[in-house]
C-alpha cells in the first residue's frame, strides 16, 4: 500500500512520493520563543517527528527546516518589561524548547532557522514583493495587498471575494477567520527595537519570515508544510500569497495539519486550571515517553483529549510492551519454528505499516502491535511458541520502536544505565555461585532501592525498572 496524506490544500488523501529525487523537502512552523512550549504546542511538534520517521520507514531521506520565531510583538513586549535585549531573551526560551524537544525523543529538523538571522533575506524579498505591485506603506509600515492575489481563500477553502480591500491588521495576535491586508515590515513603537533597512526602521512580520526561509533552504516548491490546524489561516494562507506571488510557482505540493489537543474536554486555560507544560507533567512524575506515546496515540487529524487517566492508560501500554519484549529476550523456548506465528507476525508488521501508511493512522497501527502481543503471549502461554519465532517477533518490535519510540525507559537523575545494571547481575551471579549469599541479597535489594526489580527465572534473571 502507498504512503498517503491528507492535503488540506486539496481536500483530498492522495499517494505522496518526493516530487525530485528521493529527498522530502519539508518545512514545519516552530515554536514563537516567548515562554515555555506547553502540551498543546508539543501535540504538532510530536506529529511532525512521527512524519519524519514514517517517511523515513519508507525510505525517503530528510530536508527538514524548522523555523524559531525570536522576534514578535510578544517577544519584544516581554524583552523590553525585563530590561533585556531580544536576543538574551529568547536564548533561554528557545534552548528551553529544544531541552523539552530532547526529552520527548523529538529528533532534531536538518536545519534550524532563526527569524533574526534572516532580516535582510526578508528586506530583499519585500521589495520584490514591493516591485511587482503587491505592497502598499502606511505610517512607515508595509502591507501585502491580498486583493492582488486572485487565489487567496484556497488553503483554508473560505471565499474571501469582496471582502479583501480596505482593512488591514498590525499586530502579530491576529483576528481567526477574517480577510485582512497583513503587516510584511512593521515599523517600531517608540522604545521599541527594530532593524535599520532599505524600506525604513523595523522588524519583519511574522508571515514573511516562514516564506523566505522555506524558499532560500528549500527551494521554489516543497515537498510538505506541516503545523497546527490553527495555522491553516491567516499564517498558511498569507504564505501561500507572498511566496507564490514571489516566485510564480506553487509554494508547498502538500499540506499537512494537526488538529487541536483539548484537556479533560477543555480547551487548555491557565485560568481553568488545565494548562501543562512538558516539564509540569515530568515534574509530577509522568514519563516521558508516556507522554509521547499518548500525543501520538491518536491520529493527528482527530482532536485529542489530554487526561490524567490518559496518561496512566499510556503507562499501562508502554509496560505491556517491555514485558512483551523483555519475555522474548530471556524466556526459553522450544526450539524450531510454529509457522502459524510465523504468518501472524508478518501479517502484523503488515498492517502496523498500512496503518501508518494511511495518512499516519497511529490508532490503527497500535491496534496491529497490541493483537500481535496478545496472540504471541497466549501461544506462549500454551507452549506453542518457537525459538524460531523469537527474531521476527523482536524485528517488529523493533519496527515499531522506530516510530514510536517509548520500549527505552528515561534514565533519571542518578539513575544506573542498563550496563551497571547487568554489571550489577553479574556480580550477584558471582556472589551466589561463590557461596556468597549475604553479599548477592545485598546487591538485590541495592538494586531494588534504586528501582530495579529482578526476576530469577529458569531463563536466567530478568530485571525491569519499577
Amino acid at each position: 500500500m502507498p504512503l498517503r496524506f491528507h492535503n488540506t490544500l486539496t481536500q483530498q488523501t492522495e499517494p505522496f512520493l518526493p516530487a525530485r529525487d528521493n529527498t522530502v523537502r519539508m518545512y514545519t512552523c516552530g515554536p514563537t520563543v516567548y515562554d515555555f512550549a506547553h502540551i498543546g504546542n508539543f501535540r504538532t511538534f510530536t506529529f511532525v517527528d512521527l512524519l519524519r520517521k514514517v517517511l523515513r520507514l519508507n525510505g525517503f531521506a530528510l530536508n527538514h527546516v524548522m523555523n524559531i520565531t525570536d522576534v514578535d510583538d510578544k517577544i519584544i513586549r516581554n524583552a523590553v518589561a525585563r530590561r533585556q535585549s531580544i536576543a538574551d531573551f529568547t536564548t533561554t526560551y528557545t534552548q528551553a524548547f529544544l531541552d523539552d524537544c530532547a526529552t520527548l525523543r523529538l529528533e532534531r529538523p536538518e536545519r534550524l532557522s532563526k527569524a533574526t538571522e534572516h532580516i535582510d533575506d526578508m528586506v530583499r524579498a519585500i521589495g520584490d514583493l514591493g516591485a511587482k505591485g503587491h505592497t502598499y506603506t502606511t505610517e512607515g509600515s508595509v502591507y501585502y495587498k491580498i486583493a492582488t492575489f486572485p487565489e487567496y481563500g484556497k488553503l483554508s477553502h473560505n471565499d474571501f471575494s469582496g471582502n479583501l480591500a480596505g482593512a488591514r491588521v498590525d499586530v502579530d495576535t491576529y483576528e481567526k477567520n477574517d480577510a485582512r491586508d497583513f503587516a510584511l515590515w512593521k515599523a517600531p513603537k517608540e522604545g521599541e527595537p527594530f532593524w535599520d533597512a532599505g524600506i525604513g526602521p523595523g522588524r519583519p512580520g511574522w508571515h514573511i519570515e516562514c516564506s523566505v526561509m522555506a524558499i532560500k533552504y528549500l527551494g521554489e516548491t516543497l515537498d510538505i508544510h506541516a503545523g497546527g490546524i490553527d495555522l491553516v489561516f491567516p499564517h498558511h494562507e498569507n504564505e501561500i500569497a507572498q511566496s507564490e506571488a514571489l516566485t510564480g510557482k506553487q509554494f508547498a505540493r502538500f499540506w499537512l495539519h494537526a488538529e487541536f489537543l483539548l484537556v479533560e474536554g477543555q480547551k487548555m486555560s491557565k485560568s481553568l486550571g488545565n494548562f501543562y507544560t512538558l516539564r509540569d507533567l515530568v515534574g509530577r512524575g509522568y514519563a516521558p515517553e508516556a507522554i509521547r506515546y499518548l500525543l501520538i496515540s491518536v491520529p493527528y487529524r482527530k482532536q485529542l483529549n489530554f487526561t490524567l487517566d490518559g496518561l496512566k492508560a499510556a503507562v499501562i501500554a508502554i509496560e505491556r510492551l517491555r514485558n512483551f519484549k523483555l519475555r522474548l529476550e530471556t524466556d526459553r523456548f522450544a526450539e524450531g519454528l510454529n509457522e502459524a506465528l510465523a504468518g501472524r507476525t508478518a501479517q502484523a508488521a503488515e498492517a502496523f505499516r498500512d496503518g501508518l501508511d494511511d495518512d499516519l493512522n497511529t490508532a490503527e497501527a497500535l491496534a496491529a502491535v497490541f493483537e500481535l502481543v496478545r496472540d504471541l503471549n497466549t501461544a506462549m502461554d500454551a507452549g506453542e511458541f518457537r525459538a524460531g519465532n523469537v527474531a521476527a517477533a523482536l524485528d517488529f518490535l523493533k519496527v515499531f520502536d522506530s516510530v514510536f519510540d517509548v520500549l527505552t525507559p528515561t534514565a533519571k537523575a542518578g539513575e544506573l544505565s542498563d550496563a551497571d545494571v547487568d554489571a550489577r547481575i553479574a556480580e550477584r551471579a558471582a556472589a551466589k555461585k561463590a557461596k556468597n549469599f549475604a553479599l548477592a541479597d545485598e546487591i538485590r535489594n541495592q538494586l531494588l532501592e534504586q528501582g530495579i526489580v529482578l526476576e530469577d527465572t529458569k531463563a536466567g534473571v530478568r530485571w525491569k525498572r519499577k
